[in-house]
C-alpha cells in the first residue's frame, strides 16, 4: 500500500518557528494548481502496480484551497492511480479556515481526515508563534469539525516554548484530552535555520528552547497519554487504539510514496527524489514538461540508516531478522552489538522479537538512533 502527498505551498502568515516551504503570495494559484495536476500525470508510473491507501494534503496551509480545487486534484489522482476504496484522505488545516460551510464542502469533496494546526489553546503562545488564530478559534474549530461529521481528527500541539511553563502545558493537555479527539501530534519546539525564530535568537531578542523543560513536558505528555489510554506509537504521535495515521505510518514503515509539488519528496524503496523548493521554478519547469527534482540512489548504508531511523521511532521497533535478511551479517552484527549495549543501559528492550525504545530511550531518541547508524560504504 502506497501514499500520495501533495504540497500546497501557501500560507497567509509566517509562523516564526516554521522552516517548511511556503509563500505568502497566492498570485500564482491557478498556475500552481494546474501544475500539480500536470505533475500527477507526469508521475503516473512512479507507483505503478501499487494501490493508494492514503492521500495527504500538506503544506503550507492546504485549507487555503477551496473545496472545488481539492476535488479537482482528487479527481486527477483517481483518474491516474489505483485508489483503495477505503483510502484515508487528510487535509492539514488552520483553525480559522474551518467554518461550517467549508467543512461540509470539503467533506463532500472527499476529505475524511483533518489535521488541525492548533499548536496551543492559549493566546500568549499563539501570539508568540505569530499564529493567525486565537484561543477561541482553537476550541471552536474542533467543535465545528466534530459537528460537521469528522470522526478522524488529529490535533497538533507544540511544547517547550520559552514562555510556556509546566502548568500551562498541563492545561493544554487537559484541553486536548477533553475534546474527545482520537489523535495527537505533539512536537518539541526546535530552532531551525532560515526561520524568524532563528534570526531573533541570533540577535538576542528571543531565547533558545530549554531542553530540560522540554524533557519534563515530554514526560508529562507521555504520562497523561498513557492514563487516557492513548498508544504512544511514534515519538511525536499518540492515538486511541485503531486511530493511527495511515499516511504517516506508511513513512515510518517505509512504504512507498509519491510527493507532488514544490519541495515534495518521493520514495520507492531504492531511491529518493525531492522537488525544488521554489514556486516559480517549479511552475516554469512543469510547463516545459520537466519535473525540477534532485535524485539519490540509496546505497546499503543509507537504506539501513533510514530503516533504523524510521523503525526505532515507532512502537513496533526494528526487527533483527529483517536487518539480517536485507542487509547481511556485517550489519546485523553491528546492530546487535549496539542494541545489546543500549539494552544494558535501559534505553532499548526486546518486545515481540523486535528492538524497541524504552520510555527512557524515547527521551533520548535522536542520539540513540544516530548512534546505531553505519557510515556510507
Amino acid at each position: 500500500m502506497a501514499g500520495i502527498y501533495i504540497h500546497i505551498p501557501w500560507c497567509r502568515k509566517v509562523c516564526i518557528y516554521c522552516d517548511f516551504h511556503f509563500s505568502v503570495s497566492l498570485r500564482d494559484r491557478k498556475e500552481m494548481l494546474d501544475c500539480l495536476s500536470a505533475e500527477l500525470h507526469m508521475q503516473k508510473n512512479y507507483l505503478a502496480g501499487e494501490k493508494i491507501s492514503s492521500i495527504y494534503f500538506g503544506g503550507g496551509t492546504p485549507s487555503v484551497l477551496e473545496a472545488r480545487e481539492l476535488r479537482i486534484l482528487l479527481d486527477t489522482i483517481y483518474s491516474i492511480f489505483d485508489v483503495d476504496c477505503n483510502v484515508e484522505i487528510t487535509l492539514e488545516a488552520n483553525p480559522d479556515d474551518l467554518f461550517p460551510g467549508y467543512l461540509l464542502d470539503i467533506s463532500h469533496a472527499g476529505i475524511n481526515r483533518l489535521s488541525l494546526g492548533v499548536q496551543s489553546f492559549f493566546g500568549e503562545d499563539l501570539a508568540w508563534m505569530n499564529r493567525r488564530h486565537d484561543e477561541a478559534a482553537s476550541i471552536a474549530c474542533i467543535e465545528r469539525s466534530i459537528s460537521a461529521g469528522f470522526t478522524n481528527i488529529n490535533i497538533d500541539l507544540i511544547y517547550g516554548l520559552p514562555g510556556m511553563d509546566d502548568a500551562r502545558w498541563k492545561r493544554n493537555l487537559g484541553f486536548f484530552f477533553g475534546t474527545g479527539v482520537n489523535h495527537l501530534s505533539a512536537y518539541h519546539l526546535t530552532l531551525e535555520e532560515k526561520t524568524v525564530y532563528y534570526h531573533r535568537v541570533k540577535k538576542g531578542i528571543l531565547t533558545k528552547p530549554d531542553q530540560n523543560k522540554g524533557a519534563r513536558q515530554f514526560e508529562m505528555l507521555m504520562d497523561r497519554a498513557a492514563r487516557e489510554g492513548f498508544i504512544h506509537y511514534e515519538i511525536s504521535n499518540f492515538c486511541r487504539p485503531g486511530n493511527f495515521s495511515r499516511h504517516n505510518t506508511g513513512y515510518w514503515l517505509q512504504h512507498h510514496y509519491l510527493g507532488v509539488g514544490p519541495s515534495a519528496n518521493s520514495y520507492n524503496g531504492g531511491s529518493r527524489q525531492w522537488n525544488a523548493r521554489n514556486n516559480t521554478l517549479y511552475i516554469k519547469s512543469i510547463k516545459a514538461g520537466k519535473i525540477p527534482f534532485e535524485y539519490e540512489e540509496l546505497d546499503k548504508a543509507t537504506r539501513y540508516n533510514e530503516y533504523i531511523l524510521t523503525s526505532l521511532r515507532t512502537v513496533w521497533g526494528a526487527d533483527p531478522s529483517y536487518v539480517e535478511r536485507i542487509f547481511g551479517e556485517e550489519y546485523t552484527g553491528h546492530f546487535l552489538k549496539e542494541t545489546d549495549r543500549l539494552t544494558g543501559k535501559g534505553f532499548i528492550e526486546m518486545r515481540k522479537g523486535n528492538m524497541v525504545l524504552t520510555r527512557e530511550g524515547r527521551k533520548l531518541a535522536d542520539g540513540i538512533i544516530s548512534g546505531l547508524f553505519r557510515e556510507n560504504e
